[in-house]
């Protein structure tokens, strides 16, 4: 379980780095001035989206233990290995709404809709479905996502010019690489 924790969390701590959730997580601080809220919303909205994500990874894995979807989840860790290195952006359009309500559920809603088919979603279900374990996953994944989202809430643009979001996306890219090549190695026999 400690496993499964710990890759979890390092996974998406540097996958979120530089991610579009991150930048939004920047954007939110400087238009609402409501740091705690804006973390409150993203801890809600994270742990909604991974704890779904991760029972998908766990329920998926649990009706295919066949060996092809074995190599079909390596093969996605490797794929995001690749998705990692691509920069991310928010694009004009998807700026941080008008504010309705409190800076909670602003954060609440935005957070929850932008990381619904991101990266480090996508690395939730693969994540739960390698270690089969939704609650050690999700925890691992939202420490993760609070670990990386935080300091950008309580630091800002700050923090993006002092960080080498090159570097940050590069080990994150390693670590989803290795995570593959030992599923595929596990799938394939090569591992005992």
């Amino acid at each position: 379980m400690l496993e499964a924790f710990a890759a979890s969390t390092a996974v998406v701590a540097l996958a979120e780095i530089g991610d579009k959730t991150m930048l939004l997580a920047i954007v939110l601080a400087a238009k609402l001035r409501k740091p705690w809220q804006i973390i409150a919303g993203i801890l809600a909205a994270t742990i909604a989206n991974h704890a779904l994500a991760a029972l998908v990874g766990r329920e998926v894995a649990g009706l295919l233990e066949a060996p092809w979807f074995r190599i079909a989840v390596a093969l996605g860790f490797i794929a995001m290995a690749a998705w990692t290195l691509v920069p991310d952006k928010l694009d004009d359009d998807e700026t941080a709404p008008a504010q309705r309500g409190n800076a909670f559920l602003t954060t609440l809603v935005s957070f929850f809709l932008v990381e619904m088919g991101d990266k480090t979603q996508v690395a939730t279900i693969a994540l739960a479905a390698h270690y089969k374990a939704v609650l050690t996953v999700a925890a691992g994944t939202t420490l993760g996502m609070m670990l990386a989202n935080v300091p950008a809430v309580l630091l800002g643009e700050a923090l993006v010019k002092r960080v080498s979001l090159t570097a940050t996306r590069t080990a994150a890219a390693l670590l989803f690489l290795v995570l593959g090549l030992w599923q595929l190695a596990e799938a394939l026999g090569w591992l005992g």
